[in-house]
């Protein structure tokens, strides 16, 4: 047999081969759990227009506390809301948002990540208290 054979030959039975070898895998989807942001989180870095604001302003005393829908602001500094209240992620598996409603106020939503770092769980936020042309990002660590 010429060597032109033998390598159509073995092409063709490695074809065969991993043809035959493929299995159709039936993968049953993962259930997302609902995200739990209970508990009490602290400011670790803070950005304004993009400048760390985290060397400028002390965050050390900040706290948001998330307990069953509601949240309290401890020793406030410039947030999304200025007032204790209720909170709701727009979906509870695959949050992209939180909203923040203040006692007697309207609803406000921001955008929220919720991440992984460094084997710590963060939580994002990015908003514009007041002024649009301000933005600020806040991530946040829970609390020991």
């Amino acid at each position: 047999m010429s060597k032109l054979k033998l390598i159509y030959l073995a092409g063709m039975a490695l074809l065969l081969f991993s043809w035959t070898s493929c299995k159709v895998e039936n993968l049953n989807p993962i259930n997302e759990p609902v995200k739990d942001i209970s508990g009490s989180w602290q400011v670790i870095k803070a950005t304004r227009n993009g400048t760390d604001l985290t060397s400028i302003v002390d965050f050390s005393l900040f706290r948001v506390n998330f307990t069953a829908g509601n949240y309290t602001l401890v020793n406030s500094l410039p947030f999304i809301v200025q007032q204790n209240g209720t909170y709701s992620l727009n979906n509870p598996q695959y949050p992209f948002q939180i909203i923040f409603t203040a006692a007697g106020g309207t609803p406000v939503a921001t955008a929220f990540n919720y991440p992984i770092v460094d084997g710590q769980r963060i939580l994002t936020l990015t908003f514009s208290p007041g002024c649009p042309q301000n933005s600020y990002v806040y991530t946040l660590q829970k609390v020991n």
